[in-house]
């Protein structure tokens, strides 16, 4: 019998430099309140899903212009997490719902058809060859999208890194499932420019944003 084909893990590190007194505090007492419950993880309503948050800034962004749509967050990295906490806790927001470890675990847990959104921001381009199978966009994440968001869901990708886009044009193309809608430099509707952008654009790097409508066949 063949070995299961090996999957690479899409991020990084898991831990950066030590919390503070308070960000600890918070990854112990409030992130369990808001921990997504695999054996049950749907929130009812309007449900749109951040893939990769970062610092979290957009996805408070977005949870706050919208307090009646559900936010999941999914973010592996401890020091991410604890700021999207932190943010949680100044605003007082109360539709974030969070996945503090490898979204594949989660994406096969969702329910069909569930998700109004998919957003993935940023993501680590993995600019090697040898690392290009570690890219969340793939045929199998893609197949995944599909499955999971509603017929008209948007899956929303950014990028400054120019190969990437092209990669994800290409991926998607092959998949078949999905209309772009736009291929722009102007950033989506209530767009909230992250720390990611900035850095981007201090090194003269230009962002595509991409909207992506899953099709209803």
């Amino acid at each position: 019998m063949s070995e299961e084909k090996k999957r690479y893990q899409f991020f990084g590190r898991r831990r950066g430099k030590t919390l503070r007194r308070h960000h600890l505090q918070l990854m112990e007492e409030l992130l369990p309140k808001l921990r997504v419950d695999l054996n049950n993880p749907m929130p009812v309503g309007e449900v749109r899903l951040e893939i990769g948050f970062g610092g979290g800034e957009h996805l408070a962004h977005q949870a706050t212009l919208f307090p009646e749509v559900n936010f999941i967050g999914a973010e592996p990295f401890r020091n991410g997490v604890a700021k999207l906490l932190a943010l949680i806790e100044e605003k007082a927001i109360g539709n974030i719902h969070i996945h503090d470890d490898d979204v594949r675990y989660l994406l096969e847990k969702l329910t069909p058809a569930s998700l109004n959104r998919i957003y993935v921001l940023y993501p680590d381009p993995w600019p090697k060859k040898r690392h290009h199978e570690r890219r969340i966009v793939n045929a199998e994440t893609l197949m995944q999208f599909h499955t999971l968001l509603k017929p008209g869901g948007v899956f929303l990708f950014a990028s400054d890194i120019d190969d990437y886009v092209e990669w994800t044009l290409r991926e998607v193309r092959e998949h078949g499932g999905f209309e772009l809608m736009s291929n722009s430099t102007e950033p989506f509707e209530n767009w909230f420019r992250t720390r990611y952008e900035a850095k981007a654009k201090r090194e003269g790097r230009e962002t595509r944003y991409l909207t992506l409508q899953r099709k209803s066949g």
